[in-house]
């Protein structure tokens, strides 16, 4: 995926003077008065506003924040809070201005935020009226938003086609490039990690993989309706019955290119799902009626180890277990330092989803992953093999 960058224009000198247009993902939660709880997302918005200042660039940004009605402006749905706290990790002050569609004044060397872009009427239908006004406003469009980047909306996609430059910032053009490494051109053997709940919910996303990679991992409810589909008891497990021709089809898919999906040889079962229900390691074909899985036994968690030692590239999404509840949190503990270690000896790992950085955060990993991407459902969809629009836009666009 070749796109320009925020980064390149500003070597070039190209954004002195120039009104640069940032379309930042600063959605982040708040507590019921209004106070950012978590503000990773507006830390990670920062590189991309100091590199066009310090290019001397008139920068307005905006962003998205909750599900505001269009055209019905809210307290609640005001990005206030944000502007206070980006103006602290700035070091400046940083204005809020509503109504900006028809223009904004901001000089050279300076910042102001826009508000909230989704309570604009047309803004996620991808209005082109709407996204032609905002076009206007600017001499450069920069995405930076990832999070976003699987929704085709007036300030993610319809800018970029009528501004007169559109580019990616650090943090987006960070994520192509890590994703593009990924599976566009990985070193191998390439080892994809995918768990859920659900089968159903990342079906595309095992399919897709599975004529990609050469070990696919499956955890949690998906190992279990895999598990179903080789003949195994899962007693109580939750499973998808319904789902286990689709897991067959992914299982011949792998076996046609000769990669393989190593399922659990031993679990850890109990009665109840609970942190403090009485458990067991049970083999995978000694699973009782009245019991559930809710983890990876020590001797799977062993065997998944050794894979993914042998990596050249690791994808990660989702835990293997119940990792919230410590007596079932072993199998992905150990699935984490795998990764690590394996990352320090040169493979290349990207891991993903709101589960899987949890579990980052918890073993305290973060500083050992090769690249954490910043967005759940972009980051889902791309592991699909889906079109991200608003990257499209960006490719486009550099084609000329």
């Amino acid at each position: 995926m070749h796109v320009i960058t925020l980064a390149s224009l500003a070597a070039q000198g190209a954004l002195r003077g120039k009104r640069v247009f940032i379309r930042s993902d600063l959605n982040v939660p708040q507590d019921d008065a209004g106070n950012i709880t978590e503000d990773t997302r507006i830390r990670a918005s920062v590189p991309a506003i100091r590199m066009a200042l310090e290019a001397g660039a008139a920068v307005m940004v905006t962003s998205h924040l909750g599900r505001p009605t269009e055209g019905e402006f809210k307290p609640e749905d005001s990005l206030a809070p944000v502007a206070k706290r980006l103006g602290e990790l700035l070091g400046r002050d940083v204005p809020l201005v509503a109504n900006w569609v028809d223009g904004v004044n901001v000089a050279p060397g300076n910042v102001v935020l826009l508000e909230n872009c989704r309570v604009n009427k047309g803004e996620k239908k991808n209005s082109d009226e709407l996204a032609q006004k905002m076009a206007a406003l600017c001499d450069v469009y920069v995405n930076d938003a990832f999070g976003t980047a699987h929704r085709a909306e007036a300030t993610t996609h319809g800018i970029a086609k009528y501004a007169k430059v559109a580019c990616a910032g650090p943090l987006l053009a960070a994520e192509i490039e890590a994703l593009s490494r990924a599976l566009g051109d990985p070193k191998r053997p390439l080892v994809a990690i995918v768990a859920g709940s659900k089968v159903s919910t990342k079906l595309t996303i095992l399919n897709n993989l599975a004529a990609k990679v050469d070990r696919l991992i499956v955890g949690g409810g998906i190992a279990n309706t895999f598990l179903l589909a080789e003949g195994m008891p899962i007693g109580k497990s939750l499973a998808e019955h319904d789902l286990v021709p689709e897991c067959k089809k992914v299982l011949a898919t792998l076996a046609e290119k000769g990669g393989t999906l190593p399922l659990p040889i031993d679990v850890v079962v109990a009665k109840e799902f609970k942190a403090d229900a009485e458990h067991r390691i049970a083999r995978a074909d000694d699973v009782q009626p009245d019991e559930m899985i809710l983890d990876i036994g020590p001797s799977s968690s062993l065997g998944l180890t050794h894979v993914i030692q042998e990596a050249g590239t690791i994808i990660w999404n989702g835990p293997v277990g119940v990792f919230e509840f410590d007596a079932f949190a072993n199998g992905t503990h150990q699935l984490a330092l795998a990764i690590a270690t394996a990352t320090a000896r040169g493979a290349f790992s990207i891991a993903g989803g709101g589960d899987t950085l949890a579990a980052i955060a918890k073993y305290g990993i973060a500083d050992r992953i090769s690249y954490i991407s910043t967005g759940g459902g972009a980051f889902l969809e791309f592991l699909e093999g889906k079109v991200l629009p608003a990257i499209e836009v960006l490719e486009q666009r550099a084609r000329g």
